[in-house]
Formats: C-alpha cells, structure tokens, sequence
C-alpha cells in the first residue's frame, strides 16, 4: 500500500434497456460465487447484475483494490459485501474485513446486508460498531465472539483500535463506502488513516461513493495500489426512472404546499429534507398535527431512537421521513418512490444523494424541491448544468403512473 501522510446483484430492471434475466448457472459463471452466496442472492429475488457490478465483482473477487464511483440505486453495496463474503474463510478466528462508514444508520444497514447475504455462510460472523452504545458492550464482543466483519464508524473503532480491544492483524478487506463524505472531513480522515495504517501493508482496500471529485480520487488512491477505477460521467449519474421539478414559492408558503403535496400525490413513502435539526423536529410536530404519519430522524437524537425509527420506517410502519442530510447518503429503503427538498440542498453533490433515495433499484419516482430564494435558483442551475439534467417546474396535475412502479 502507498505510504499515507496525516494530512493529506440488485433486484431491478437496468434503467436505460431492459435486459432479459441471466439464468442461475449463467450469473454463477459470470462471477464464480461460492454456491451459498448464489443461494441467498437467487433467494433475494435479485434477477441480474447492474453495470458497476458486472465490471467489478468478478475483478473484485480476485483481491483487486477497487475505486468506483456510481450513481446511487446501482447496487455498489452488493460489490463488496459479495466479493468480501466470497474471500473470507469462516475458519480463521479473527478479524477479516473492516466496512467504515459516515453515520451509524448506514453501518446500521451495511452490517444487515451482510447478514443478509450470509444467510448460507453461518458461520461468519458480522457485528456493527459505532458510537451511543457503551464501548464496553462492544469489548465485550471481540473478547467473546470474534466476528469475522466489522462494519462501523471510524470514532468507536479507532477507539477500540487504540485501546488494544480491536486486532487488526489479520484485516484482508479495508472498505470505505461514501469514501469523499469520510476523506474531505480532515479529523475523519486522520482517524480513517491512524487505523489503515494499523492494518496489514497487503490487503485489499475498495471505496465506493455517488460523488468523486477529481481531486478526492487522488486522496483514495493513496491508500490503494492499482486500483481497478470505475467512473461514471456527472452527466450520468442522476437516476433515469426519477422525475425531477421545482416549486418557486416564498419560505412561509412551504407549509401549505407540502401539506397540499401529500394531500395529492399517491405515495409508497416520502422522504422530506430540511436543513436543521430544529425544522426537522417543528415539520414532524406540524405533519403529525396534521395527521400525517410522519417520523424524524436526525443528529440530536440518542442513538437508540435513531436506529428505532430509522427501522420503522424501513418497516413500512411509517410512510413520511423528516430528516436532515444525516439520511442524505447511503441509505436504502425501496418503498421510497417520492423526495421533497423543502430546503434548498447546499450543493449539487447533495442535491445528487438526497433525491437518489427515490427511484432506487430502477424503479419510477419524484423529486421535488422548493426554491425560495436567489441563493436556491442558483443551486438548481448548478445541478442542471453539471449533471445535465432538466429540472422543471411542477405542473398542476401528474399522471401516477410516471411516478409510481406497478
């Protein structure tokens, strides 16, 4: 690995055309999975490969450090925990793979999908590690049942790194997912670097993101040696299923139009983005005196409540979201066919990662966002130029259909 300064399978139709489903024996050739991993993805109900994942799984399965950027819905997730599952061996009692992420909700749902793929692999072993729970019961855990998969956030585990709790001598797999969100942070990357450098010279390192900037891949690829890179043009990258619209309106009408928006529209679940914890906190009251079933989510909350909502909702036992950009990145829930930007995003990267929450797994879906100021007009316009797309204003009336999958 390049030496490291201190400051430096998805279950949908391909979005463009619509390829006929790969027979099982085919996909088991296409990337010579062990037979239990191939069982638990035919069980998913996964029909074939995105594009990202033909190109790297079968590289990724070989060891091959990986640096790929795609845009969100293509099943990135499914490349390394697939790859990653392939390689490990059940029987080495340590510490194989290492998953670092930016929130605890996105370690939260990688550690599941772990689990999930490993359904026929039960004698690996998946723990996910974050802050908000009591580092001893996460002690507790390496002394007592040695997992062979860590997925968590990089502040509990470099504690447990630096207090001698976590071995990280025999870690094979180094995995940054939304590797530019945990890099251009500089404490983050400073703590993602104390604990890289306290992982083995050779193994094998992949980071995926939606987003990676040019000068952010030079960043990743200090810490990889030839990476297989994958990079999807910005003009790319917005999902093809997702209709796109503004509403121009002044900042005290927002309430009425969400309220109106939620009242017409036909919706699976929504998710709403405001900018603070403390409008996230005001809509979810507003919404639910208006009986709406709504949920909060963000970073005020103690960590328990945040992970109990986020799986409520993902249990479909919710179907409206408030939150701030903590569930702006990452996060998977399919039933999310809607997205209202009730705040203005800051930048196109964010504006790109919270609408891709609907219309995942190439399935239809509606992004809408309110614009209220000069300052707003000009975000849209940067997203409409940069990645190519057309973000008009909303009509009076929509047809269901063009939002809402069969």
């Amino acid at each position: 690995m390049a030496e490291l300064n201190d400051d430096d399978l998805v279950d949908y139709e391909e979005d463009e055309a619509a390829e006929e489903s790969k027979p099982q024996d085919e996909v088991k050739n296409d990337f010579l999975l062990k037979p239990e991993l191939l069982r638990a993805v035919v069980d998913c109900g996964f029909e074939h490969p995105s594009e990202v994942q033909s190109e790297c799984i079968p590289q990724a399965i070989l060891g091959m450090d990986v640096l790929c950027q795609a845009k969100s819905g293509m099943g990135k997730t499914a490349v390394f925990v697939l790859s990653t599952l392939h390689q490990l061996e059940a029987k080495e009692e340590a510490v194989g793979a290492l998953v670092l992420c930016h929130t605890r909700e996105l370690a939260f749902q990688i550690c599941n999908e772990f689990e999930r793929f490993s359904r026929y692999l039960p004698d690996i072993k998946t723990k996910v590690f974050y802050g908000g729970v009591p580092v001893a019961e996460h002690k507790r855990i390496l002394k007592s049942e040695c997992p062979h998969i860590i997925v968590g956030t990089p502040g509990r585990v470099l504690q447990l790194v630096r207090e001698k709790e976590l071995a990280t001598k025999g870690i094979k797999h180094f995995i940054l997912d939304e590797c530019d969100q945990m890099l251009q942070a500089l404490d983050m990357r400073r703590d993602v670097q104390e604990i890289f450098k306290n992982t083995p010279h050779e193994k094998q390192v992949m980071m995926f993101s939606a987003t990676l900037a040019e000068e952010m891949r030079t960043v990743c690829k200090k810490f990889m040696q030839d990476p297989m890179e994958i990079y999807v043009d910005d003009s790319k990258l917005t999902l093809h299923g997702l209709q796109q619209h503004y509403v121009k309106l002044a900042e005290n009408e927002k309430n009425r139009k969400l309220n109106e928006l939620l009242d017409a529209l036909e919706f699976n679940q929504v998710v709403v983005f405001v900018k603070s914890v403390q409008r996230a906190i005001q809509l979810d009251k507003l919404l639910q005196e208006c009986n709406f079933p709504s949920v909060a989510i963000h970073a005020n909350m103690k960590q328990e409540d945040r992970i109990k909502m986020y799986q409520s909702f993902k249990d479909f036992k919710h179907r409206i979201l408030v939150s701030t950009d903590i569930w702006g990145r990452g996060i998977d829930i399919e039933r999310v066919n809607i997205v209202v930007n009730y705040d203005m995003p800051d930048s196109p990267d964010s504006y790109l990662h919270r609408v891709g929450r609907a219309g995942r797994f190439g399935t239809k879906g509606l992004a809408i966002t309110f614009a209220s100021s000069d300052e707003d007009a000009k975000v849209l316009e940067s997203v409409q130029s940069r990645f190519e797309v057309s973000i008009t204003q909303l009509p009076e009336s929509i047809d269901v259909s063009s939002y809402m999958t069969a």
